[in-house]
């Protein structure tokens, strides 16, 4: 056995996740940061800023859509099998005034060795879900890290 055959499901997201995040530019120059990581879940966070304000002077849906999508996407990959989205919709709940800060926790509903279904919701600092975010997921060949895996878990 190898010693990355013996990494448990919850180290591999956390080293898939430190790869995935080096070499996510959008998200650094937005400032989204992964808060946590485990097997299908993931928090990322991100402050609205006043470059970040519609015609409304609040958060332009588009920045919260990112927020939940990148949420997303580290939720999808935590196994180290690349993985992109199929599908994703969201429903704007609240208005976010500019100085907030947003978390999207993303939540694996349902995974398959192709496809997975994902829940995202997305708050702001005092708790109030301000969106709410699906997306369907779809594996595509290859690994974010060649050969890491997890060992096989008892039951």
């Amino acid at each position: 056995m190898t010693e990355t055959n013996s990494l448990s499901a919850q180290e591999v997201a956390e080293k898939v996740s430190e790869a995935m995040y080096a070499d996510d530019v959008a998200s650094q120059h937005l400032g989204i940061t992964l808060d946590e990581i485990g097997p299908g879940t993931a928090t990322m966070s991100m402050m609205v800023t006043d470059v970040m304000l519609n015609g409304h002077k609040t958060c332009h849906g588009g920045y919260i859509f990112t927020l939940a999508d990148t949420a997303f996407a580290f939720a999808c990959n935590a196994c180290n099998q690349n993985t992109v989205a199929g599908a994703a919709q969201i429903n704007y709940l609240k208005a976010v005034p500019n100085g907030s800060r947003l978390i999207a926790t993303a939540t694996e509903i349902n995974r398959t060795k192709r496809t997975g279904l994902y829940d995202i919701s997305v708050s702001d600092q005092d708790g109030n879900l301000v969106a709410s975010f699906r997306g369907n997921s779809h594996t595509i060949k290859g690994q974010r890290i060649p050969g890491l895996e997890a060992k096989e878990e008892e039951k």
